[in-house]
């Protein structure tokens, strides 16, 4: 096992994906599944794994088969899963998807009582750990319940201002018992992290703004150094505190499942923030990565290698699924 600080430390959600092996079928009709790693911050650890990058995941699964499952993948695709801890009391969720391309995806989460990764608690955290990697990576959806909310917040008081600690929006409301608390547990987050990321509707939960610059300016207002807000088929802006502002178009791409390309983005901003790029080569880089993801599959087994990356940059189409999902 390696030793020294992580390059990537993401906290928060993972999951079993199930994902009809049949595109364009309501879910009632499926007759075939296939079964994939899943998770928000599960996915960006594994994308920025596929980079290079040396990462690990912070989270929690049932004390069951699909859990033995993920903690097996994540070793597999290249994620250290030493944090990644069982909890008997719930199951390992499952979400199920519906594939009707190019923008229409709907999930379904099992993720009732409660999802094993909202037991997350602040005294079992590696803080030496977590203050050395390099970036931190957290998620909204980390605090929508305790103890994973005090959790994600101690984690990245413990980290201070003098890294990078990247806050995913990552608004789903129906994980939220109350979602009206929503935007004051957002605002302790972004007071605390240096870089946010998320799309229109997920700027609008923290901010109150719908308009991408707005959306932009108030992040930055909250107290992150850099913004960056995703907008889907009109590309991504991304504003920096000291005046920087970027805008890209999408990389053009036939769509067969968008629904990992926000973490490809993500494992990939990460990839050009490590590795100090300027801001318009992370994100080109960051648009690269999420256009290969949404025109495969699956969202793990899905995130490219950096040859396939610079491979779309230098003007490539996306290459679809591999058959035989090579591993680092």
């Amino acid at each position: 096992m390696e030793s020294g600080p992580f390059d990537l430390i993401a906290m928060g959600r993972v999951g079993v994906d199930l994902y009809p092996l049949q595109v364009g079928v309501p879910l009632a009709d499926v007759t075939a599944f296939g079964k994939f790693l899943g998770g928000s911050a599960a996915n960006v650890a594994v994308a920025a794994a596929r980079l290079g990058r040396r990462s690990a995941l912070v989270s929690r699964t049932g004390a069951d088969p699909f859990g033995e499952y993920l903690r097996r993948e994540l070793r597999a695709l290249g994620v250290d899963e030493r944090w990644v801890t069982p909890v008997a009391a719930y199951p390992t969720p499952l979400t199920f998807c519906e594939i009707f391309p190019p923008d229409d995806f709907p999930l379904h989460f099992y993720r009732q009582p409660k999802a094993p990764d909202l037991e997350i608690h602040g005294h079992e955290l590696d803080l030496a750990a977590i203050g050395a990697a390099r970036i931190l990576w957290v998620t909204g959806t980390g605090l929508s319940q305790e103890p994973s909310r005090s959790a994600t917040l101690a984690a990245l008081e413990h980290r201070g201002r003098g890294g990078v600690n990247v806050f995913d929006l990552d608004w789903r409301p129906m994980f939220w018992p109350d979602p009206a608390p929503a935007r004051a547990h957002y605002a302790r987050a972004l007071a605390r992290a240096t870089v946010a990321v998320g799309n229109l509707a997920e700027c609008e939960v923290a901010t109150g703004e719908r308009e991408p610059e707005a959306c932009a300016r108030a992040l930055l207002a909250a107290g992150v150094e850099l913004a960056v807000v995703k907008l889907g088929p009109a590309g991504v802006l991304a504003v920096h505190r000291d005046g920087r502002t970027v805008r890209l178009p999408p990389v053009p791409v036939e769509v067969v499942n968008g629904l990992g390309a926000g973490d490809a983005f993500g494992g990939a901003l990460c990839h050009g923030l490590l590795a100090s790029w300027d801001l318009p080569a992370t994100l080109a880089y960051a648009n690269a990565a999420g256009a290969i993801v949404a025109s495969r599959l699956a969202c793990s087994t899905a995130m490219p290698f950096p040859h396939e990356v610079r491979a779309v940059l230098d003007g490539a189409p996306p290459r679809p699924e591999r058959p035989d999902d090579p591993r680092p």
